[in-house]
């Protein structure tokens, strides 16, 4: 029994339950002579009923008693508004609570759990409505709150439309607004779902914004899903007022004639209907002519966007993007195009677990590659004390670094139940190795007598250190500034100087030796093995596989570093007295540097222990850089004891082979040939004395000795080059070490980001064997999308981004087969070390054994990542009227040069067949001619430069990536409007759709949800100053921006 008594102290509420009776009381208190309710009581701490009162037992005593409703009064799940009574104010996002308003008893029984985000503040100057609770609305839920009794249905979406409502507006045209939440039977509560656009000024309104309920949810025909319709009076303030409400099943939708319902809307009183609302159902895929929508606003012809009804409900078959993504959210559009025809069109934003797992494995690698430094450091021998001590030193460096790295990698690994970093975040040390905010997102578009379409885009904050800050700049303009300081460093400390070139060059050698030793241990057990089975045919070509590695292996080896570093070596051993100090005499010139000296050496190498061995393996005439107080013979003497002792050698045990290979060869041929007679007795003979088991024998011996000169090569190269190392980190001690550390941070990010994209285009592309051709004969070009300005903390962020994006270069692909469907063995895989990176992505059996044979034998896969670069915000106009915009003149220009010559290398080993086709005749050559104005072109904020450097990317089949300082607030207005551009463009939106469609996404789309997820608020971090000097495209609509931590 439910009994309700009304004083002027308080309301009281009484429940009964059978025999037990719970009763809660609502203290009243005036101001301003309008009664504001508080908690008393039975109610719990956020204004929900206590736990005595349980949900099943309300629904169990209103099909028993069939009692109409109770007053209660009680916080609703926020989703976006809080409203309060009649007028009340709103809390966007989850700062904000439902209060004073009709609501079913699945509201008054939510969780405490989804509470915890408080009650906002009620303005006491307002009336304090009540909370009207109809059990009669809720006859229908099943008592079982379990879900696995039901079967899943496939994916219910509809509109929502309302007429003639009922307002309290002076004008009597409410701003309309409509809160969806579904009975949720697991929880037993209403979930809060959706919340539409405004809808200004009309009381018959069409809204944008409709509920998908997917095919993954636990939607069934006893589904209740209620709509709450409110009149927002200023849609700045967030300030609205109640009209009426509705309940429907999903059955009822589906049963319905036309699959249409209209409901009336009850009044905040219970009484008199407010109105009606209009329920649709949309079928994904039917395409109809499109109904003009008339109103009295011009801006009311609306399309519909379908909202999904739970983030996590998105239908996989439908819209597939890789193993590697998670928590998906979707919004489903309906526009119109410019033949009055329908488009559908779906919008699909997921998290990628690459945000983890790229950096971890890249930390492994970091760390794996410094402890092999350190080792090859402890074993370069013993050395004079001076660079002894600077070993120590650099040594410790090493080790803190790695230490740093340990403890960067645990605290990673406690992290669970996330998969991308808040924006939030972004300075926080532990997580400073993360992409900020990745996000991938997809829009597929169905149009009438057209192919489906879909257009992928990256989303992430910019590759930046933001934990090292960008006092003195980012890592572009303090390598420059290191590198000018580096020839100081090494007179302070008596080192050679040498330029990154050669420092890579000499990670390059030593990073080769290590491939190629065993590999030519492999291919000598291969050679082995093809005599033992006594096969000439492969024989011959085990043999040419081993020249081919041995001849490359010698190469890297000829190179003047080598040679330089040998002497430097040489002369850093204990006891070395040079030629100067033995004279008396001292340099002049502190300052050591490589200079070349070409020396006359006969080069011909010649094996004479076999009979007809004439190949020799000869090497270019490069010059051989040295010290300089070393003069010719004594650089001579060094340089031509490695030459003739250990290349030579190397090349002659080769040559032995290849001799002994062709002998045997020679024989068995002669053997074939002599079957009659006398010389059928001669082969006989002769194989006698050569048995096809003495082939391996013969081989065996010489074989051996090729390992054993290549190891010993090995051995001293290794050392003469670590060498070359210790002087270019002693002359970077600490400045070297630490921007070290930094271009790991900035690389980490980018890796991420850039792998992301990879998977999710190869996913994308499976099918298109145009683009697999394209994928293996050239490359795929990265497009990088940055909204930077070039002012105060940003420029640093550019700094820091440009150096993460070139750095990119050094990254190849390659597909592989997974050894299971399991998502574990579908994550890829890095391998490598700083100079050079291989990612390796597994694809599904059936998904490999489709795969061009290229690609299934392993063949790298280059990207070719480009950069452009166009502030837009308050920052850039400073920068723009007062300050130095250089720096992304120079970024746009390089980048430009870079994507014509991928353009150009494309052209000419992939027919334009193979290129995707646009609606839009624009020719590529056009568009790049039309990109290269633009960049030379002196003007503001000129972002035509980002438009034609997006369209040049999606025509050449590239991976696209848009940036910020978050990805959150200027990375959503650049989507949303390429996103529109492109329905306009390739889908003819029509004109009257744009700038609505446009709104939708920015206020209600996936890129809102996105900035929710990261700052727990459904606001944009602009002002209206800052946006007067954004471009008119790149301003969101009002009401969803404000003052907000971001």
């Amino acid at each position: 029994m439910i009994q309700l008594q009304k004083s002027f102290y308080g309301i009281y509420i009484f429940l009964s339950n059978e025999s037990d009776i719970t009763v809660a009381r609502a203290q009243v208190t005036t101001s301003h002579g309008s009664p504001v309710f508080s908690r008393q009581d039975g109610l719990n701490g956020v204004g929900q009923l206590s736990p005595a009162v349980s949900f099943s037992s309300l629904v169990a005593q209103e099909k028993k008693h069939q009692q109409k409703s109770c007053l209660l009064q009680r916080p609703l799940p926020p989703f976006p508004w809080s409203l309060a009574g009649p007028s009340a104010k709103v809390g966007g996002g989850e700062g904000g609570d439902w209060t004073g308003r009709r609501c079913s008893a699945e509201e008054a029984e939510g969780k405490v759990e989804d509470q915890k985000r408080g009650v906002g503040q009620m303005d006491g100057a307002q009336e304090t409505g009540y909370c009207v609770v109809d059990l009669k609305e809720l006859g229908e839920l099943p008592h079982d709150t379990g879900v696995a009794r039901f079967s899943k249905m496939a994916q219910v979406a509809f509109s929502l439309a309302c007429n003639d409502l009922l307002t309290s507006s002076p004008d009597g045209t409410p701003n309309t607004v409509v809160h969806v939440a579904v009975a949720d039977p697991h929880k037993d509560r209403l979930v809060s779902r959706a919340c539409t656009e405004i809808v200004q000024a009309n009381k018959d309104p069409h809204f944008l914004t409709g509920v998908t309920l997917s095919s993954d949810c636990p939607t069934t025909p006893e589904t209740l899903v209620k709509l709450t319709v409110y009149d927002v009076k200023d849609k700045s303030q967030e300030v609205g007022s109640f009209l009426g409400s509705a309940t429907f099943s999903v059955g009822d939708l589906l049963q319905a004639k036309d699959e249409r319902l209209s409901l009336s809307l009850r009044s905040p009183d219970g009484g008199c209907a407010a109105g009606t609302v209009v329920v649709s159902r949309l079928k994904m895929g039917e395409m109809e002519e499109a109904e003009h929508i008339i109103t009295d606003v011009p801006s009311q012809k609306c399309p519909i966007v379908c909202e999904s009804a739970s983030h996590s409900c998105v239908d996989r078959d439908h819209l597939l993007t890789g193993p590697v993504f998670t928590n998906p959210v979707c919004k489903v559009y309906r526009f119109q195009t410019a033949d009055s025809k329908w488009m559908l069109v779906r919008e699909q934003m997921e998290e990628c677990t690459l945000s983890f797992s790229i950096p971890k494995q890249l930390l492994s690698l970091y760390m794996q590659e410094d402890m092999s430094r350190v080792q090859d450091l402890k074993e370069l021998g013993e050395l004079s004390p001076h660079w002894d001590n600077l070993r120590k030193e650099v040594i410790t460096r090493y080790n803190g670094i790695i230490s740093s790295y340990q403890e960067t990698l645990a605290e990673m690994e406690k992290i669970t139940g996330i998969s991308f970093k808040q924006s939030c975040c972004k300075a926080q040390k532990s997580l400073e190795f993360l992409p900020i905010n990745l996000h991938t997102q997809r829009m597929r578009v169905t149009c009438p007598r057209k192919t489906d379409a879909s257009y992928d885009i990256v989303t992430a904050g910019a590759p930046a250190a933001h934990f090292q800050g960008f006092k003195g700049g980012g890592l572009q303009r303090l390598l420059s500034r290191y590198e000018a300081e580096k020839k100081s460093f090494s007179t302070a400390y008596q080192c050679i100087y040498y330029s990154p070139e050669h420092t890579a060059k000499a990670q390059e050698v030593l990073s080769s030796v290590s491939l190629l030793q065993p590999l030519i241990g492999t291919l000598a057990d291969q050679l082995l093995h093809a005599a033992h089975e006594h096969s000439p045919p492969s024989l011959r070509e085990a043999l040419k596989n081993l020249s081919d590695k041995t001849e490359q292996f010698v190469h890297t080896l000829k190179d003047e570093l080598v040679k330089c570093s040998l002497l430097a070596l040489h002369a850093a051993q204990p006891g070395y007295v040079s030629k100067n100090q033995k004279s008396g005499e001292r340099d002049p010139s502190p300052i050591r540097t490589a200079s070349p000296l070409p020396p006359a050496v006969d080069e011909a190498m010649l094996c004479n222990n076999v009979e007809g061995c004439t190949q020799g393996l000869r090497r270019g005439d490069h010059s051989i850089p040295h010290h300089k107080e070393y003069d010719e013979e004594e650089w001579c003497v060094i340089v031509g004891f490695f030459q003739d002792r250990i290349w030579a050698s190397v090349a002659k045990r080769l040559n032995c082979v290849i001799a002994m290979v062709d002998q045997l060869a020679d024989q068995d041929e002669r053997s074939k040939q002599e079957r009659s007679g006398e010389q059928q007795q001669l082969a006989d003979v002769i194989t006698s004395h050569n048995p096809a088991s003495d082939w391996r024998e013969q081989l065996c011996p010489l074989v051996a000795r090729l390992k054993e000169c290549v190891t010993q090569v090995v051995d001293k190269a290794k050392r003469a080059v670590t060498f070359v190392l210790l002087q270019e980190a002693a002359c970077s001690i600490p400045q070297g070490f630490l921007l070290q550390q930094r271009r790991d941070v900035v690389f980490s990010q980018a890796l991420a980001v850039l792998a992301c994209g990879f998977v999710m285009r190869v996913y994308a592309g499976m099918q298109d064997k145009g683009f697999l051709r394209q994928l293996h004969l050239v490359g795929l070009v990265a497009q990088f999308e940055s909204l930077l300005s070039t002012y105060s903390e940003e420029i640093g962020m550019l700094e820091d981004m440009e150096v993460g994006v070139a750095d990119l270069r050094r990254v190849v692909f390659k597909v592989t087969q997974a050894r299971t469907d399991h998502l574990s063995d579908l994550q890829p895989v890095v391998r490598g070390r700083r100079d050079h990176f291989t990612v390796e992505v597994p694809l599904p059996g059936p998904a490999f054994q489709n795969m061009p044979e290229e690609i299934k034998e392993g063949r790298p896969l280059r990207v070719f990542p480009v950069l452009f670069n166009v502030g837009i915000n308050e920052q850039q106009t400073i920068a723009e009227r007062f300050g130095d915009i250089s720096l992304q003149e120079r970024i746009n220009q390089m980048n430009f040069e870079t994507l014509q010559c991928y353009y150009k290398t494309l052209s000419e080993k992939v027919p334009r067949e193979c290129l995707p086709h646009f609606q839009t005749q624009t020719d590529v050559k056009e568009l790049l001619e039309t990109l290269g104005q633009n960049v030379v072109a002196k003007r503001r904020k000129n972002v035509e430069i980002l438009w034609s450097a997006a369209a040049v990317c999606r025509r050449l089949n590239g991976i696209r990536f848009t940036s910020c300082k978050s990805a959150k607030d200027r990375t959503s207005m650049s989507v949303t409007l390429e996103q529109c551009a492109l329905l306009r463009d390739e889908h003819q939106l029509s004109k009257d759709f744009f700038i609505r469609a446009l709104d939708c996404m920015r206020r209600e789309g996936c890129r809102m949800e996105n900035v929710e997820k990261n700052i727990g608020c459904r606001k944009y971090a602009f002002n209206m100053l800052q946006l007067m000097a954004f471009p008119r495209s790149y301003r969101p609509p009002e009401g969803s921006y404000g003052k907000v931590d971001s």
